[in-house]
């Protein structure tokens, strides 16, 4: 972090919250004006108000910037809005018990009161002296006073409107203001109320679906890119159709894909071998009947996203397909439920916590799931607030799981998250061989270990679980990924690989080294296009937007980034910066991989919102 970033971060800043101040002045003005004409006597007292009301909330988002930023990595984003979809309850109680809620308020309220006390003291000041020079200037000077006075109003309004500057040519918002070469750097520029503006905007965007921008031209030619078929109809399922090759493998009895909470793939990294961590999944990878793809991305930035992303194959583009009423309608084509229905398996979503949750429940089934299991199932199990524990999870799959019929399995488990609250001991962690093997600067960070041990914790639970189903279940496929990754790392400054990518690991029977492409590389929409073609008759007809790991697919894309075997970058960059990620000068397909990108893009924008035919009327609602 270079000291001329840090001075820019601050220029920047500054400039901009000129006018995130002068928003807030109106809230005070605006009623201290109007009571100066018709009833002075209430002026003093419902400015000093409305600005002790305007120190609380600022001193109490401050405080909680801090948290969220260790969980985010991010100033206030979108997160918020996914929160207040989110189970209250449980976000409160992950807020007492992990960030110390209660401490952090009552440190919020005394600095607003310091804040308020000093605002009075200064106001006063001002009138003290205000009467002064009313007493000492002549009449001339006074109006020549109020003239300047004026002026510079005039001019501090023109720098809160165009954020420190005196126009809109040079003006500084939320969306520009992020110049310099470090992310944290670029999201401590914005003030807790622009970041939260931000939100706001993103989330307006979403709903709006404005945050995509696509013709119905556009669309069609991009969806026949990523079908390799002319572009001759605008009915999106055809592109959307594809036909199976034929088995890889002899046909499982059971097929089950875990999502495994917060499971990010830099653990199993070489250059973190030493660090006893990842022990299971390790294990699981050098077995012979297991492969692995370590470039894979997960769909968005939160668990819901990869839940959409499995259940009906559509890449995050803007949309909240838990919350649209289309979802509910019926499921999509491309849905997974009702086509591993077709290959003969009942189908079964597995949920840790509750089925409230993002509406979890009421979406998959919605989606075509026949059967929904969430913690409310279980019984009076141990856990906290957000699911059960992950053995405790995995144990009431296994007694559901019927040897004799064929079944589709979704697993989402929820141990490894905030608030982290495991007894690690309880479960036989040996946090000092861990503290051991960090770098000396971290060995003393308590928070990390407690995150490592629930990795560690996830997965031991996650090997053992494959080991029973395979013992009562020999022919069963199980795919392991992340839900996401993004959450907590060794490195304070990790490179976009290792913060964003998740594993991808296959196993069971007839799997084997080289089940997947030696250069194979995706992201979650590619999950059940990839089981398609392991266990579908030759000729079956499936629909999807992603592809197969085993057949053709080299890379992935995201909600921000895209993936190849060999690089990892931002997907919205012109042009395209891939940074390496095996230290090998990285090639990419610029055209390509833009086509790529906003293939997958659009196609999961428009047919989940509008439906399969391309019809420029349908956009007359975008705002």
């Amino acid at each position: 972090m270079a000291a001329p970033d840090i001075e820019l971060a601050l220029w920047r800043g500054f400039r901009l919250s000129m006018q995130t101040a002068g928003c807030l002045a109106l809230v005070s003005f605006v009623p201290g004006f109007l009571l100066r004409l018709v009833y002075p006597r209430w002026e003093n007292r419902i400015v000093l108000g409305l600005n002790g009301l305007l120190l609380v909330l600022l001193s109490i988002l401050y405080v909680a910037s801090f948290p969220f930023y260790r969980q985010f990595h991010a100033n206030f984003n979108q997160m918020l809005v996914t929160g207040a979809n989110d189970d209250l309850y449980a976000l409160l109680i992950t807020m007492v018990q992990q960030y110390a809620l209660p401490v952090r308020l009552a440190g919020a309220l005394l600095l607003a009161w310091v804040l308020w006390r000093c605002l009075k003291a200064f106001l006063a000041c001002c009138r003290l002296e205000n009467a002064v020079e009313a007493m000492a200037w002549p009449r001339w000077a006074r109006y020549l006073g109020r003239l300047a006075f004026l002026y510079v109003t005039y001019l501090g309004v023109l720098l809160g409107i165009f954020g420190g500057s005196l126009g809109w040519q040079t003006a500084v918002d939320w969306e520009n203001a992020g110049v310099t070469k470090d992310d944290f750097l670029n999201e401590a520029i914005l003030d807790n109320p622009q970041a939260i503006y931000r939100a706001y905007n993103l989330n307006r965007r979403m709903l709006a679906c404005n945050g995509l921008d696509f013709t119905t031209e556009d669309i069609r030619n991009l969806a026949a890119r990523l079908a390799g078929k002319p572009a001759d109809t605008d009915d999106l399922d055809v592109y959307l159709t594809k036909e199976a090759q034929g088995p890889q493998l002899e046909k499982p009895r059971q097929v089950i894909v875990i999502l495994s909470e917060s499971f990010a793939n830099w653990p199993l990294l070489d250059k973190y071998r030493d660090i006893p961590i990842s022990h299971g999944m390790r294990s699981l990878i050098a077995e012979d009947d297991t492969d692995y793809c370590p470039t894979f991305l997960p769909n968005g930035a939160s668990t819901v996203s990869a839940v959409t992303g499995v259940v009906t194959d559509f890449a995050d583009a803007n949309l909240y397909l838990t919350t649209m009423p289309e979802s509910f309608a019926a499921p999509y084509p491309t849905a997974s439920a009702p086509q591993m229905q077709e290959l003969g398996y009942t189908t079964n979503f597995w949920y840790a916590g509750p089925a409230t949750w993002e509406r979890i429940g009421a979406f998959t089934q919605a989606q075509g799931f026949e059967h929904f299991y969430s913690r409310g199932d279980f019984g009076d199990v141990p856990g906290s607030v957000w699911g059960c524990e992950d053995e405790v999870f995995y144990e009431k799959v296994l007694e559901g799981l019927d040897p004799d019929q064929p079944s589709f399995n979704v697993l989402l488990n929820a141990s490894n998250h905030s608030p982290y609250d495991l007894d690690l001991d309880a479960k036989g962690f040996d946090k000092e061989a861990v503290r051991a093997a960090l770098p000396s600067e971290h060995q003393q960070d308590e928070e990390l270990l407690k995150e490592l041990g629930h990795y560690w914790y996830a997965d031991r639970e996650l090997a053992k679980f494959v080991k029973s189903v395979k013992e009562r279940c020999p022919d069963s496929l199980i795919v392991i990924v992340g839900d996401h990754g993004d959450r907590y790392n060794i490195d304070k400054t990790p490179t976009m690989y290792e913060r964003y990518g998740i594993p991808f690991i296959i196993t069971g029977k007839g799997i084997h080294k080289g089940t997947l492409l030696p250069d194979a590389a995706g992201s979650q929409i590619d999950i059940m296009p990839t089981i398609y073609e392991l266990i579908a008759p030759k000729g079956f007809s499936y629909m999807a937007v992603g592809s197969s790991l085993t057949r053709t697919n080299r890379q992935g894309v995201n909600y921000g980034f895209f993936i190849t075997r060999h690089a990892i970058g931002k997907a919205d960059t012109v042009p395209l910066v891939p940074e390496s990620i095996d230290g090998t000068a990285p090639e990419l397909d610029q055209q390509a991989m833009e086509d790529y990108i906003n293939g997958v893009r659009s196609v999961s924008w428009w047919r989940p919102k509008y439906g399969a035919i391309l019809d420029e009327t349908k956009l007359q609602d975008r705002q």
